[in-house]
């Protein structure tokens, strides 16, 4: 998976903007239990009732929903060899994307009445081409993109997708001539990601009510923004001039941003989601060990129980498609407390992109 560099393998002008926010966070650590191999856990999206996707297993990606703060839910597209669900919606719709037993990556959305269905983009110039959805709104909409390439080395092509109607919103970004992905979208339509340039350069974007703007940390050498809220919030990874790995927020109202390091994983964090309360999701680490957080705001709402509350056990998810996916049940252990702070940040422009629409 391209965006995850960490764990799976234009003429701009720069306004410099210093952080005019410096938000304080409790991180929380989250570990899948009882990983057959290596403890690998990674947290992609929250929703405002703090239900996480997310997925475990770094050999055999198997996916999940997380109530905060220990009930874990297995949730795997019917027959497939591995999935992972990235997207969560405040309605319970997920998404994401998983490999078929041909080897072949498709998207997904899942209903919250438990039905799934499988999104390929209908234009490709092959029909087996390799598809991925990484994000959810309330409004049915998903973003994410596809490649022509089984196998995913030909440039990504972004887009949104509309669940209802079935139609795919294609984005031409100018200057990605490696490719680009969309990786968030909000309730305002408001679209996230990042694309490559002729240099093979990594660069955040965001568009906003109709203004594109690339998104680069400042003196980062990678930037990808991997995720924003409805309260004008935008999170990501970034790579310092040291090779170091870091999660950032960008603030749209006041172009700033805040470096995020959980402190047990400085230089290797990766926020990948964050809600309305600003809490953010993510994961830290070196595959094939990778450990999930949850990092909550000061003086916001406080998500997560006492650390000596009783694990919880869920019942799994059974598709009213295939019941044979349903999978045991899982004991949770509670989630470890621990604290952390940081930040720093500026903004950029660049010429318009174009949407073209395609039904399916």
């Amino acid at each position: 998976m391209k965006r995850f560099q960490l764990t799976f393998a234009l003429a701009i002008a720069l306004l410099l903007c210093t952080s005019a926010f410096a938000q304080t966070y409790t991180f929380h650590t989250i570990v899948y239990p009882n990983s057959p191999n290596a403890p690998f856990t990674q947290l992609l999206g929250i929703n405002n009732n703090n239900i996480i996707a997310g997925y475990q297993n770094f050999n055999q990606n198997q996916g999940f929903t997380l109530t905060l703060p220990n009930a874990f839910r297995t949730e795997n597209f019917p027959n497939s060899m591995m999935t992972q669900v990235i997207g969560i919606s405040n309605n319970l719709t997920t998404d994401g994307f998983y490999v078929d037993n041909d080897g072949l990556t498709h998207g997904f959305f899942r209903t919250r009445d438990g039905v799934f269905t499988k999104v390929d983009y209908p234009g490709a110039e092959i029909s087996t081409s390799f598809n991925q959805l990484l994000s959810q709104n309330d409004y049915y909409q998903a973003a994410g993109y596809y490649s022509n390439s089984i196998n995913n080395t030909t440039p990504d092509i972004p887009y949104v997708y509309d669940e209802v109607g079935g139609v795919f919103h294609v984005i031409t970004i100018p200057g990605a001539v490696g490719g680009a992905q969309a990786t968030g979208i909000n309730n305002s339509g408001a679209i996230c990601g990042f694309f490559i340039d002729a240099n093979g350069v990594n660069h955040g974007w965001i568009s906003n009510r109709g203004i594109f703007m690339p998104l680069d940390v400042p003196g980062s050498t990678f930037t990808q923004a991997l995720g924003l809220n409805n309260t004008g919030k935008v999170v990501g990874t970034f790579t310092d001039a040291a090779g170091l790995n870091h999660g950032f927020v960008y603030l749209i109202g006041t172009a700033s941003f805040q470096t995020i390091d959980d402190p047990n994983g400085v230089g290797t964090t990766v926020v990948n989601g964050i809600n309305d309360q600003g809490t953010l999701v993510g994961f830290y680490g070196t595959a094939p060990i990778n450990s999930g957080f949850v990092a909550v705001a000061k003086g916001g709402p406080a998500p997560l129980r006492a650390a000596n509350v009783p694990p919880t056990v869920i019942p799994p998810v059974v598709n009213r498609e295939d019941a044979a996916a349903s999978v045991p049940p899982t004991v949770i252990p509670p989630v470890v407390n621990r604290e952390d702070a940081s930040g720093s940040g500026p903004t950029e422009k660049f010429p318009p992109f174009v949407i073209t629409d395609h039904s399916r």
